[in-house]
């Protein structure tokens, strides 16, 4: 295959179009500082931005691949006043989120589970959410589900079990279930906390 040369016009066009990319990945660096300092989320847990790369590290929180119009930060005040109502640590919701949906409102488990908070179906209504997808339902049903599982199981680390595994798991061997999945879900979020 013959690849045919841009020419001066074919060149420019593609420089505008490199700098419009390069535009559009800068500015989901600005979405990304949703506190007063200006810290990204990796920022806020400790991390320090990558060692001579302008735009800073790249993280989950900055890759939303289909937000619904909502903005990152936009996502990340919803998520705090969610916290805030059900009395819950911010950045302890903000981790679950993180490893619930990697920040995507549209997602959805091969289980079923729905939205920032992977929440199912059943649990989803008993908590009164009728659009999983939308962003502040979800994020409401999920902060107060964690707070009925932290006053549950009285431990951050057991309330985190049972949102990943189900409260009858947590109930049944006593602390958190022998699943990898569940005790690496509780280890990520936990572990996320403690940088």
């Amino acid at each position: 295959m013959k690849i045919a040369p841009l020419g001066p016009d074919g060149i420019r066009a593609r420089i505008a179009e490199i700098r419009n990319r390069l535009d559009a990945i800068s500015q989901r660096r600005t979405h990304a500082q949703f506190d007063a300092g200006g810290k990204t989320f990796a920022e806020s847990l400790g991390r320090s931005p990558v060692a001579g790369v302008g735009l800073g590290p790249l993280v989950p929180f900055d890759m939303i691949p289909s937000n619904g119009g909502v903005t990152n930060s936009a996502l990340r005040s919803l998520a705090d006043q969610a916290a805030d109502e059900a009395g819950i640590d911010r950045d302890l919701f903000a981790a679950l989120i993180t490893a619930e949906s990697a920040w995507n409102p549209n997602a959805v488990s091969p289980a079923g589970a729905k939205g920032l908070t992977q929440l199912m179906p059943g649990t989803a209504l008993s908590l009164g959410v009728s659009d999983p997808f939308d962003p502040m339902q979800n994020l409401r049903g999920g902060a107060k589900y964690l707070r009925q599982q932290i006053e549950r199981f009285g431990s951050v680390e057991l309330a985190l079990a049972a949102y990943n595994a189900g409260p009858g798991a947590v109930k049944k061997y006593g602390g958190i279930p022998p699943f990898p999945e569940t005790q690496n879900y509780v280890k990520k979020i936990l572990g996320g906390l403690s940088r």
